[in-house]
């Protein structure tokens, strides 16, 4: 009875939402923001059931912030808040300016952290449930069409406690909520970015992991992976 229910409002929502023009039908989605107080770096973990989740959720620029943008994506979160972010606004404000011009924000969710640490986080209240959010020093963890809120707050508790480089962190929040039960629909992709703590002279360089897994019966053991082949070739 759940499951035919949490479809029935994700087919309604595809319907309204899909029919305003320039709007991206909606994905069940996991994900973290995270900065990491010690080395500076700044990092977007995230997993789906939707095919290259990673080219419009996770956004991310040295010395600046990242962002993780959801539910029914409007990928201008991304580029347009780390735009804000870099101006100078702290990361509430620069969400908020741009949730006040977004006539769909209802179905939006869509977390911020800056080079900072400081966080801000919004989810719509017609977010497909379950969805929900939880920040904590630093980062926050967020997600939609979920088999239950115990997602988020697994991956909040396991990157709390986790040890070593950002990277790593977010891996282990990922997997965690993957275990809470993760996207109710299942698995597909995954994509972790994790920046240096400032820009360089040669930009290209400033991406520490840059990593997608588009299309996957396991994404996120895949991400691992591959971030244990990159250490390897670093």
């Amino acid at each position: 009875m759940r499951t035919t229910s949490v479809l029935g409002c994700w087919l309604a929502m595809s319907m309204l939402v899909s029919a305003q023009p320039n709007t991206v039908r909606p994905a069940g989605t996991f994900s973290i923001v995270a900065y990491d107080a010690t080395t500076g770096e700044l990092g977007v973990g995230v997993q789906s059931h939707w095919f290259s989740v990673g080219s419009d959720v996770s956004w991310a620029k040295a010395g600046v912030g990242a962002v993780a943008t959801q539910s029914f994506i409007e990928p201008g979160y991304g580029a347009r808040g780390l735009a804000l972010m870099e101006s100078g606004k702290p990361p509430e404000e620069a969400l908020e300016a741009l949730l006040s011009e977004d006539p769909d924000r209802s179905v939006r969710q869509v977390a911020f952290v800056d080079s900072a640490g400081r966080v801000a986080v919004h989810t719509g209240k017609m977010c497909i449930p379950a969805a929900g959010h939880r920040t904590g020093k630093g980062y926050s963890v967020q997600g939609n069409i979920l088999e239950s809120a115990q997602v988020w707050d697994d991956m909040a508790e396991v990157f709390e406690q986790a040890t070593g480089p950002l990277a790593r962190r977010i891996l282990a929040a990922l997997e965690a909520g993957q275990k809470a039960g993760g996207d109710l629909r299942g698995r597909q992709s995954a994509a972790l970015v994790v920046t240096r703590p400032r820009s360089k002279d040669k930009p290209w360089l400033n991406k520490i992991v840059d990593l997608r897994v588009e299309d996957h019966p396991e994404p996120i053991r895949e991400l691992g992976r591959l971030y244990d082949l990159r250490r390897a070739y670093d």
